[in-house]
């Protein structure tokens, strides 16, 4: 059983893919060198040292830190200890 999207979360400038995308799509490698290079494939951390999670945060925030470039959610994980740092009891 497929699970459908939700109305309420739908993307209209990045619709779900029909099965004529999937046909029609690059596969990875046979993306140009420097393209694959650039998006790269990350393997498994050998000794992880950061957990995935999926927090929601203010727009404002979001694009404030997205503006910065690369690595914008390295520096929001910054800020947060930084905060932490100042608060701590």
């Amino acid at each position: 059983m497929s699970k459908q999207p939700r109305a309420d979360r739908a993307d209209r400038d990045n619709p779900e893919w029909t099965a004529r995308d999937f046909e029609r799509a690059t596969p990875f490698v046979g993306l140009p060198g420097a393209l694959r290079k650039k998006l790269g494939r990350r393997g498994p951390q050998k000794a992880p040292t950061k957990e995935r999670i999926t927090i929601r945060l203010s727009r404002e925030v979001v694009e404030s830190f997205r503006a910065t470039g690369e690595g914008w959610q390295t520096r929001v994980d910054a800020a947060l200890k930084e905060w932490l740092h100042e608060h701590r009891g």
